[in-house]
C-alpha cells in the first residue's frame, strides 16, 4: 500500500479501526485517499470496489467533499443516480464522481465522518435510509 503523504494520526487510527485497506497517493491534481474493498449496499451493480476521497493540502481546516467510485456504480433497477455522471481520471483509471457537499466544521468533521456520509449517500441512492 502506498503512503505518499502523511494522514493525521487520528485519521490513520480511525481508518485502521474501520478495517479499511487504504492508500494515500499524490497525483498532479492533488492528494487522494483510496479506500479499497469498500462494501457497497445491495442494490448496485457491484458488491464492492474502491472509493477515492480528495484530501486538500490544508486538511483538516479545508473541507472534504464528494466521493469517487471505481468501478462505476449503477443501480440494479436501472434508475439513475443523481449527480454521478462526471468521470475523474485518477491512478490510471476513470472514476465516477458523486457530487455531494455539506457544511464542513473543522474539529467536528474528519475523514471518518466523511466515510460515514459516503455510506449514507450509497444507502440513500438505493432507497435505504
Amino acid at each position: 500500500m502506498r503512503h505518499q503523504f502523511v494522514v493525521p494520526e487520528e485519521d490513520t487510527e480511525q481508518l485502521d479501526t474501520l478495517g479499511l485497506q487504504w492508500e494515500a497517493i499524490r497525483e498532479q491534481n492533488g492528494q487522494w485517499l483510496l479506500l479499497h474493498s469498500f462494501v457497497f449496499p445491495p442494490g448496485f451493480n457491484h458488491a464492492n470496489g474502491s472509493v477515492a476521497i480528495q484530501i486538500p493540502a490544508n486538511y483538516p481546516v479545508a473541507p472534504i467533499d464528494m466521493a469517487y467510485f471505481h468501478p462505476y456504480l449503477t443501480r440494479a433497477d436501472g434508475q439513475p443516480i443523481r449527480q454521478a455522471q462526471v468521470q475523474q481520471p485518477l491512478d490510471g483509471k476513470l472514476w465516477q464522481r458523486w457530487s455531494r457537499h455539506y457544511p464542513w466544521v473543522p474539529g467536528q468533521h474528519s475523514i471518518a465522518t466523511h466515510i460515514l456520509l459516503v455510506r449514507h449517500w450509497l444507502n440513500h441512492a438505493v432507497g435505504k435510509t
